[in-house]
């Protein structure tokens, strides 16, 4: 579904990413793991049309998406829940849902997606009309996923899901997102926790110093020795 072929980039004469390849398959969950500094947002941000490889390909269901712009890109099917939530601080809990489909005009099909947040989310229900900026960290990472599960993508990517994050709210999450992929939607996680991240996906990928070194089922790749020792402090 979602392919990155040789990718390269950077910003300016700063060469980030060096030679990335790796593939989403439909109905995955595939996560991305790696330290501060590995390349992991701009990796996101090439995928996302923020910003434009100096070399290599990026391609969603066959097609060559590379260079598009960020509009193009979620109207295609890839919808980035970013690090930091990002919400609208000001507007409603239901207005920043609703603005994950701005550029949906099923107006019905909206507001039974809306219905299905709520199911996923019954806290989002209770707090609709509280500004989002008033709620809670993990509220509001409800809130930022449930944004942008309403753009209906094809490909959700999830950056940083476990950030500030208690681990029984994080529980929480993992959980819903598994219902979330029941329901048919394939899950890019980039992740800096990588228990956490091995737990959720079935399949991983190492970034270190803007290269992938390992991937393989998320099974192995917890067996494997450098994994252990870097990342899970084995």
């Amino acid at each position: 579904m979602l392919e990155i072929r040789g990718l390269h980039a950077g910003y300016g004469e700063v060469q980030i990413l060096r030679d990335v390849s790796l593939s989403v398959e439909t109905g995955q969950i595939v996560t991305l793991v790696g330290s501060n500094g590995a390349g992991k947002s701009t990796l996101l941000n090439t995928v996302c049309g923020i910003l434009r490889p100096t070399a290599g390909s990026v391609s969603l269901e066959g097609k060559d998406i590379t260079g598009w712009s960020s509009e193009a890109i979620v109207a295609r099917g890839i919808t980035q829940v970013p690090e930091g939530r990002r919400l609208f601080p000001q507007m409603s809990v239901r207005e920043n849902l609703l603005m994950g489909a701005y550029l949906r005009q099923d107006g019905a099909g909206i507001q039974r997606d809306l219905a299905w947040i709520y199911e996923l989310f019954p806290i989002l229900k209770e707090r609709m009309a509280q500004r989002a900026g008033s709620l809670s960290g993990g509220e509001q990472q409800m809130c930022a996923i449930g944004r942008g599960l309403m753009a209906r993508p094809r490909v959700l990517i999830l950056d940083e899901l476990s950030l500030g994050l208690a681990p029984i709210i994080l529980d929480v999450l993992v959980d819903t997102l598994h219902k979330v992929h029941q329901e048919g939607t394939t899950i890019f996680l980039v992740e800096q926790d990588v228990a956490t991240a091995f737990d959720l996906a079935t399949t991983g990928y190492v970034l270190e110093n803007g290269q992938v070194v390992l991937s393989g089922p998320t099974a192995e790749l917890k067996t494997n020795p450098h994994v252990k020792k870097a990342y899970l402090g084995l």
